[in-house]
């Protein structure tokens, strides 16, 4: 059971609220890239709420996209980030390194006439930190808490959603609970079985600790690995930092529900259960969705309408690499992509 409130009645908080606690009222907007003028975007924060045993779990989400809000007759179609295992939503997709050097991904597709939302799953970032281990269940009731309040500030009932990393497993498993809400998929750093993946193979001798602890420490050290243990070069140093600084700010330990479900309960996803189209990107070097994976994943997809795209010179983060540039030209072609005529 869930409800959604919208900036108009709360605004973010600054931390983690606790669950079962009301977010603050005292905090302030997160501010715009500093490049960026405000007159152009338009940036929004918002709390959905769950329930879970009686007890409220808030849950924070953000939205940008450029000028007023369109009428009715044209409405942007909207585009819902879903982060991973590591980070929380603004680090992984409002990531602002310097002037003249600005890799969010919600600036970028607000500027191709979206209407970009993000949020923080249960346990992440501002949303409320709980006992719980914020698997990949848990990620699929957050999605749903939450598009009942897009679509209610949206006024639109289908969003294309793009997950990255064990996002995509959320996404993709929300896309088969819910397929009513989703128009177009993008499944990024995906993983199906897990079969050739020699990080989830090293990550599988840790199982039992993800089994017997609901957070598990994330230092500056190991985000940076994120970076680097593939095919080290494939993203800016300085970028790098800059994502390890800005996810600290949420704390030094993250919940372990995706690392169980990666390494102990795969697959989560049944691609004969996905009807929307799907666009599968994988990077270059991943060390997590091996390639032969994926392609098996990819010819079980029932919709025609489907594309796989490597984006070259990139690894396991796509969205922070040197290459980010082609990973958002191809994910705005796909879904620019113009409906089929009727037969």
């Amino acid at each position: 059971m869930h409800a959604a409130v919208s900036r108009r009645t709360a605004v973010a908080a600054l931390g983690a609220t606790l669950a079962g606690a009301a977010p603050s009222a005292s905090a302030q907007p997160v501010p715009l890239s500093p490049e960026i003028p405000a007159a152009r975007l338009c940036s929004g924060n918002y709390w959905a709420m769950k329930e879970r045993d009686g007890r409220k779990i808030w849950l924070a989400l953000y939205r940008r996209h450029l000028g007023a809000p369109q009428p009715e007759e044209a409405r942007r179609r909207v585009l819902f980030l879903v982060h991973g295992s590591s980070a929380a939503a603004l680090p992984s997709f409002d990531l602002f390194v310097r002037p003249g050097k600005n890799y969010s991904l919600m600036t970028a597709f607000a500027r191709y006439g979206f209407d970009v939302w993000t949020m923080d799953h249960e346990g992440y970032g501002r949303s409320s930190r709980t006992s719980g281990n914020s698997d990949i269940a848990t990620g699929v009731a957050d999605l749903r808490a939450a598009a009942d309040l897009v679509a209610r500030e949206t006024g639109q009932s289908r969003f294309h959603y793009l997950g990255e990393s064990s996002g995509a497993l959320r996404a993709g498993a929300f896309a088969m609970a819910q397929p009513d809400r989703v128009d177009r998929l993008v499944l990024e750093a995906f993983v199906w079985t897990g079969n050739g993946s020699p990080t989830l193979g090293k990550r599988a001798e840790q199982v039992e600790y993800y089994r017997t602890h609901n957070r598990r420490p994330r230092d500056r050290d190991m985000l940076l690995s994120i970076f680097s243990r593939d095919h080290p070069g494939t993203t800016d140093p300085e970028v790098a930092a800059a994502f390890a600084d800005a996810e600290l700010t949420n704390g030094t330990s993250v919940p372990s529900g995706t690392y169980l479900d990666m390494t102990a309960n795969l697959p989560v996803v049944d691609p004969a259960r996905v009807a929307a189209p799907v666009l599968i990107v994988r990077g270059e070097y991943d060390g997590i969705a091996a390639l032969d994976d994926l392609l098996a994943f990819y010819a079980k997809l029932p919709n025609p309408d489907r594309q796989f795209s490597i984006i070259p010179g990139a690894a396991h983060s796509v969205t922070l690499s040197r290459n980010q540039a082609a990973f958002v030209h191809v994910v705005q072609a796909f879904l620019n992509m113009p409906s089929p005529p009727a037969s």
